[in-house]
């Protein structure tokens, strides 16, 4: 079966329109953060994704591909926690390990992790494993992602300046730089 025409656009599920896909690809949480990657769809044909940035695609979003027609996409079953309990305590526990979590009326939900199943635990949760759908919230300030903090290599410092004139002060920054499958491997130290 032949390859589809590649995808170049994201479109959220609340921009689809009505339109109908033609296929789908079904993603666990991992593969959903995408900028340039090839999928197979559910009906066994390849799709060239190359976005203009990398993006976190939700359950429900699509891809559009070159022709206009869009493959859907569909989070994928994967293992994880379902957790019960005092949920603002232990979403509070959660958050401050920035671990993704997917938040309901009733219960939390996060990847599966033995370290943060026993913390949970010793916090007074319920934990069940499930096999489910994993669409957690997106990261603050707009962001697709709720990314934990790399205090590893690869940061780009940013300069900014607090005042005017002689007495202003520059503050730098560094910000996590996130390797796509498309960038060249990093030279060894």
């Amino acid at each position: 079966m032949p390859d589809y025409p590649p995808a170049h656009r994201h479109i959220a599920n609340a921009d689809r329109a009505g339109r109908v896909p033609v296929d789908a690809v079904v993603l666990g949480y991992e593969d959903r953060f995408l900028r340039r990657r090839r999928l197979v769809t559910a009906a066994g044909r390849g799709v060239m994704v190359d976005l203009p940035e990398t993006v976190s695609l939700r359950d429900g979003d699509a891809l559009e591909l070159v022709d206009g027609r869009l493959v859907a996409v569909e989070a994928a079953a994967e293992p994880v926690l379902v957790v019960t309990g005092d949920l603002p305590r232990l979403a509070w526990h959660i958050g401050n390990r920035h671990t993704p979590c997917q938040i309901g009326g009733d219960r939390l939900v996060i990847r599966e992790d033995h370290v943060l199943k026993a913390m949970l635990l010793q916090l007074g949760a319920r934990v069940a494993h499930a096999m489910e759908p994993f669409n957690p919230e997106g990261g603050a300030y707009g962001h697709g992602r709720t990314m934990g903090h790399d205090h590893g290599h690869g940061h780009v410092p940013h300069v900014f300046t607090l005042g005017h004139g002689h007495g202003a002060v520059h503050v730098q920054t560094h910000a996590s730089r996130v390797r796509d499958e498309d960038d060249a491997e990093p030279e060894a130290e």
